[in-house]
């Protein structure tokens, strides 16, 4: 592997730089976009057993903060009402509505930085193509008149020129096609639980509603 990055000369270490950072961000969006931390499948039902007749306690409110995003939204609503239990329904809408955008900026983190290296990693695997071809016509031209001209210019010039844009173009696109396919399947992955948050979101207005005083 060694060898092949000394092949393609100095342009391929950015590409290396790349990947290593969009497999951090890969094993990073793995690690914090599981469901339990997001949004655990029971959780809205237990938030609305516990406060089936009133708004529960800060402490209790602030373990729901700490379970997860979705906790994070539904924590929003009981601390509204805790602070103004007259608060009008479109104020609780737009807590929660604030809470929910906090969230999905949590969701996205990262996932434009790995947007980016999917889309500059070929340009930078063209860089290392041009810088080669650059090597092979400077080959050429240095053999201009001589004996190397006569025979096609510098061999090992001319070889190493082809081995730096062919690993450079070869090494930009396997960093480029991971990413692209993470990218999408995170950002998926996200909306996904967009959708659910804003439809806990919903049905949880609706029963704070009914706790207002």
């Amino acid at each position: 592997m060694f060898s092949i990055i000394q092949a393609a000369g100095w342009p391929i270490w950015p590409l290396v730089a790349c990947s290593i950072l969009a497999l951090a961000l890969v094993i990073e969006r793995f690690t914090s976009l599981k469901t339990p931390k997001v949004a655990p499948p029971k959780l809205l039902d237990e938030a609305i057993t516990v406060s089936r007749n009133a708004v529960p306690s800060p402490s209790v409110v602030s373990q729901l903060e700490e379970n997860s995003l979705l906790g994070e939204v539904l924590a929003s609503g009981f601390r509204a009402l805790n602070t103004n239990p007259h608060i009008s329904e479109d104020d609780l809408r737009s807590t929660l509505e604030g809470a929910g955008r906090q969230a999905a900026h949590k969701l996205e983190r990262y996932l434009a930085a790995l947007a980016t290296i999917a889309s500059a990693a070929p340009l930078l695997g063209l860089l290392g193509t041009v810088i080669g071809m650059i090597e092979i016509f400077g080959s050429q031209a240095g053999g201009a008149g001589g004996v190397s001209n006569a025979a096609g210019g510098n061999p090992a010039q001319l070889a190493q020129g082809i081995s730096m844009a062919l690993y450079n173009t070869a090494f930009g696109l396997m960093v480029a096609i991971p990413a692209l396919i993470f990218w999408r399947y995170f950002r998926a992955r996200v909306d996904g639980y967009l959708l659910t948050m804003e439809l806990s979101a919903e049905r949880f207005v609706r029963h704070l509603n009914t706790l207002r005083k």
